[in-house]
């Protein structure tokens, strides 16, 4: 299994947990106050914001030592 295959896994792993994540947290959102879902929305989207840069960090120097 080569680096790439790995960093792919890792992923679609990532982006399975935050969706699934994001589903349980709008399940939860008709029974939850307002502050605890606002919160909960601004937690979920710091971690994909952080996903989002770190992926593009990762293949902006992938691409430069290729």
């Amino acid at each position: 299994m080569g680096l790439r295959d790995f960093h792919e896994r890792h992923l679609m792993l990532f982006l399975v947990a935050a969706l699934l994540l994001l589903g349980v947290v709008m399940g939860s959102v008709a029974h939850a106050p307002l502050p605890v879902t606002l919160v909960a929305a601004v937690v979920i989207g710091v971690w994909l914001a952080i996903f989002a840069v770190r992926e593009r960090h990762a293949r902006r120097r992938h691409t430069s030592t290729n």
